[in-house]
């Protein structure tokens, strides 16, 4: 296995690409007595429309997290969360906009319950009643999510940010999507993207690199697959899709969500650069130690429910300011404004070496959690990052990196706003 030692972090990394084309990456830590495990596929809520056997195949908005939920069942009438829980881990799983994945944490039996996790992640088992059971569990989820006025404005914050792209797309889907959903769309999707070439391992625990290899090896399928080509759209204009939408929900205050439409970087060093220098610069912006934030709270513009954010997937970028507001309009005006200024006259210098230190701390403390070190791993190999080369990044980034994606980002037609305002719903 290929080792790589990063001294600034004080992580050591093994990797292997298996003969079958899964990824592994191991994270040796013999102080420690917990174990971590994380198997995850790149299929998300936006891979709708893939190309399998030379055809090309719609799928219905949801799938993706209803064989998430599907994949829990064994051929013996049980469960794998169950079985997990009872050899004494702690399993879960998630599906997001672009990955699935499927993990635990446990204190002992690690090598049993890793076993558990490759076997019941790589063989799908269920019947057309068992979807049609699911569908009930699946609709009930979904109604909590749409009486959430938080995912109702994110929702609507990228409906309006994308025209084209599949990231509009509901993960969980809508009750008529996952009404579409048959046990044969699902095995179609398991044999597209649950193939040990599109998936990775990433373990972190006192453990033998070599063995979790080899425990892959003999469970997981030996033939590595071809990718699976994916459509995400016609191609996204510069401007966002609406400039303003909303709707009415049972709140206390207007909540709101900002967005700002980004042009992702090529390729995944430089997008991984762009995203810490877009958290970088919503920080010197509009983060809590920013001039801005204390002037708007101040003023009684926002409250501690304000936050800012850079996010990215496959073929997008944006970045994000929402909160509770009484006036959401002037809060994005005067953030508008305050881009513009700075962009012309120049981040304050002391504040942005601060910030930059600041957040090179946060990430450093966030390897604490094995958690964190496996999902950060797995997410920047499918994007074809290396998440632990972050230092470097940092000590490369300067004040005018920063005033430039001010300038370039931060304009009006660039710009949408989402408000959830109080009142009753209207059917």
């Amino acid at each position: 296995m290929k080792k790589r030692i990063y001294d600034r972090i004080g992580e050591t990394v093994y990797e292997e690409t298996l003969e079958n084309g899964l990824h592994v990456f191991v994270f040796p830590k013999p102080e420690f007595g917990k174990f971590y495990a994380f198997f995850a596929t790149r299929y998300g809520g936006m891979d709708t429309r893939f190309q399998l056997g030379g055809q090309w195949l719609d799928t219905p908005m949801g799938i993706a997290h209803y064989l998430e939920h599907k994949m829990f069942d064994t051929p013996d009438g049980g469960n794998a969360l169950q079985t997990l829980s009872s050899a004494g881990a702690s399993p879960n799983a998630f599906t997001s906009s672009a990955i699935t994945g499927y993990h635990f944490e446990c204190t002992d039996l690690f090598w049993e319950n890793l076993r558990t996790l490759l076997e019941f992640v790589s063989v799908p088992y269920f019947t057309e009643e068992s979807v049609q059971k699911e569908r009930g569990i699946i609709e009930q989820e979904i109604r909590m999510m749409e009486d959430n006025p938080n995912r109702q404005s994110f929702r609507l914050l990228l409906e309006a940010l994308y025209k084209n792209h599949p990231i509009r797309n509901s993960v969980a889907g809508s009750a008529e999507s996952i009404a579409q959903i048959t046990a044969q769309t699902l095995y179609h999707c398991h044999e597209a993207f649950y193939t040990p070439s599109n998936m990775v391992l990433c373990v972190a625990g006192n453990v033998d690199p070599e063995e979790v290899c080899d425990l892959a090896r003999e469970i997981l399928p030996r033939q590595a697959k071809p990718s699976i080509p994916r459509d995400y759209g016609r191609e996204e204009p510069r401007q966002v899709h609406r400039r303003e939408t909303g709707k009415v929900m049972a709140v206390a205050t207007p909540l709101f969500q900002m967005g700002i439409k980004v042009q992702p970087a090529q390729d995944g060093p430089s997008r991984l650069r762009q995203k810490l220098l877009g958290d970088l610069t919503c920080e010197a912006l509009m983060g809590s130690s920013s001039p801005l934030y204390s002037k708007l709270y101040t003023q009684g513009l926002i409250n501690g429910s304000f936050y800012c954010t850079y996010m990215d997937y496959p073929g997008c970028a944006f970045l994000v300011a929402g909160g509770e507001s009484r006036n959401p309009e002037a809060v994005r005006d005067a953030i508008l404004q305050e881009a513009a200024r700075l962009a012309e006259e120049g981040l304050d210098d002391g504040l942005f070496r601060r910030l930059k230190k600041a957040a090179y701390g946060t990430f450093v403390r966030s390897l604490n959690s094995f958690e964190n070190l496996c999902v950060e791993q797995a997410q920047a190999y499918f994007e074809e990052q290396d998440p632990w080369t972050f230092p470097e990044i940092y000590d490369s980034m300067t004040r005018q990196d920063a005033e430039d994606f001010l300038r370039t980002w931060f304009q009006p037609e660039q710009t949408t706003l989402t408000v959830i305002r109080p009142g009753e719903e209207t059917a």
